[in-house]
């Protein structure tokens, strides 16, 4: 399917000169399939659709990194999940992940942090395994996933100081899997407290267009979403 003519359109501007394109706002999209049964024919429709609509990366299940790497080359953007969903994988066992993705072709981490680890203070050895993992990524981006729904206050301020001390390049919301997902609340929160260094990038219940523009204009360079390419298309949008 075509781009529609109204994708360089934007429907949702408040006032002439306003607003972001639906070109623009899919290139801070990272295009998502990561559910269980995710079959490659799922997976050839999601990067499809994410060299058509121009998404910033499709983000994949690492079983399917090598395979898609060697199908579309440059064509697409990929980037995988390491410790997903729960992130209490020890971080010898994360950064084996990390490796062998690079190793497959995949160019962007999205990490999940220990959220045991979290909840028990011991911010210190989130840190440290968060750098851990940045160094083997080194030019390669390192998203660290810190799941705000079981989160406090306090906790989420203290994972944006870790992720910035730490160097890693994004601090993203949610995995999708939780109890709940991105929220306005939560991205301002972060604004206020991570580094000059860090990105957001925000996850988890964005189901419309309009909610794709909000979060860009709270300021997250980052959407990861499944929904974003049916929503262009005019079609119903479920899953992540």
């Amino acid at each position: 399917m075509r781009l529609p003519e109204t994708m360089d359109q934007c429907p949702l501007k408040r006032a002439e000169g306003e607003g972001m394109t639906l070109r623009e706002m899919m290139s801070h999209v990272d295009h998502t399939q990561l559910k269980a049964f995710a079959t490659w024919e799922d997976i050839v429709k999601l990067c499809d659709e994410a060299a058509e609509f121009g998404t910033a990366s499709v983000c994949v299940p690492p079983s399917y990194i090598r395979r898609i790497h060697e199908t579309y080359k440059d064509r697409v953007n990929i980037c995988t999940v390491v410790g997903f969903p729960l992130g209490y994988s020890v971080t010898r066992a994360k950064a084996a992940e990390v490796e062998q993705a690079l190793r497959d072709g995949c160019s962007e981490i999205d990490m999940v942090v220990n959220i045991g680890d979290v909840k028990s203070g011991l911010f210190d050895k989130v840190e440290e395994e968060i750098r851990t993992l940045k160094e083997i990524c080194g030019s390669h981006i390192l998203k660290v996933i810190v799941e705000t729904c079981y989160l406090t206050e306090e906790e989420k301020i203290a994972m944006c100081r870790a992720v910035t001390n730490a160097g890693a390049d994004y601090i993203k919301t949610s995995t999708g899997f939780g109890t709940g997902g991105a929220t306005k609340e939560d991205v301002e929160l972060f604004k206020k407290h991570i580094g000059p260094g860090v990105k957001i990038k925000a996850a988890g219940g964005i189901s419309t267009l309009e909610d794709l523009e909000l979060f860009l204009e709270l300021g997250c360079e980052r959407i990861g979403t499944s929904k974003a390419v049916s929503l262009c298309k005019g079609e119903n949008a479920e899953g992540y």
